[in-house]
């Protein structure tokens, strides 16, 4: 493999942490686990290829760019995820409360 395929893993890695962040604004969780398996299968096969190709000035910058736009989609991601559990946590301490009233009053 070289230079171009180095390339086009970054670029296909940005469209998967694209699709990703997308999900996450939508709530589609399920969604958004089904690409990140995607995107960890990917990221192992790029990091022996990585290591060993030498790119020039032109690929590095692309390859930096196509880093910032990942880097940016993933704190994102993390944003919406956070948010996202806070939620659930709310809702699973609420039932959890509503269970002890129930069992406290035998109903």
């Amino acid at each position: 493999m070289g230079p171009a395929q180095v390339i086009a893993n970054y670029e296909l890695l940005s469209a998967l942490t694209g699709q990703m962040r997308e999900a996450a604004e939508q709530g589609e969780w399920d969604q958004l686990i089904g690409i990140e398996h995607q995107c960890s299968t990917l990221v192992a096969s790029m990091k022996p290829v990585d290591a060993e190709v030498k790119l020039d000035d032109a690929a590095l910058e692309r390859k930096s760019q196509l880093i910032a736009k990942i880097l940016a989609d993933d704190a994102e991601i993390r944003n919406r995820t956070q948010i996202w559990m806070g939620q659930l946590q709310l809702t699973m301490q609420s039932n959890r409360q509503e269970q002890l009233l129930l069992h406290a009053y035998g109903v």
